[in-house]
């Protein structure tokens, strides 16, 4: 069975994710947009899309995020008792700075962590 790369001498997982640094040579530009991965690294050539990220991380951020938001707008209704709006004028930016913040640091630690462990889509050998 190989071994994992050593990680001795690269940055931690989230460092490395927040600020979306390549897995293989850590240079910066693992997106291309704002949630987007580039195809490949400019500085060392890995090709992003040979990883399979999938939904995993939009999935876990519905639940975070989604728990987080009720239990704020939940606790300032009982407490301040505002009208309406005033929960639309918070939370939906509130919720979209932190999905969007969220899921770009979920798939890229996700995405670096594949790399780190060699994972590949399941196969058998024969």
């Amino acid at each position: 069975m190989d071994e994992p790369p050593s990680s001795e001498g690269q940055r931690s997982l989230s460092e490395s994710a927040l600020l979306g640094l390549c897995p293989a040579c850590g240079a910066r530009g693992l997106f291309s947009g704002v949630v987007r991965f580039s195809d490949r690294c400019g500085t060392c050539g890995l090709d992003y899309s040979s990883y399979n990220v999938g939904d995993g991380p939009a999935a876990l951020l519905i639940m975070l995020v989604g728990a987080i938001v009720v239990t704020g707008a939940v606790s300032l209704q009982l407490s301040q008792h505002p009208p309406f709006w005033v929960h639309i004028l918070l939370w939906v930016p509130i919720s979209t700075a932190l999905v969007v913040g969220l899921l770009r640091v979920a798939k890229a630690a996700l995405l670096i962590t594949e790399h780190r462990r060699q994972a590949r889509d399941g196969r058998k050998e024969k």
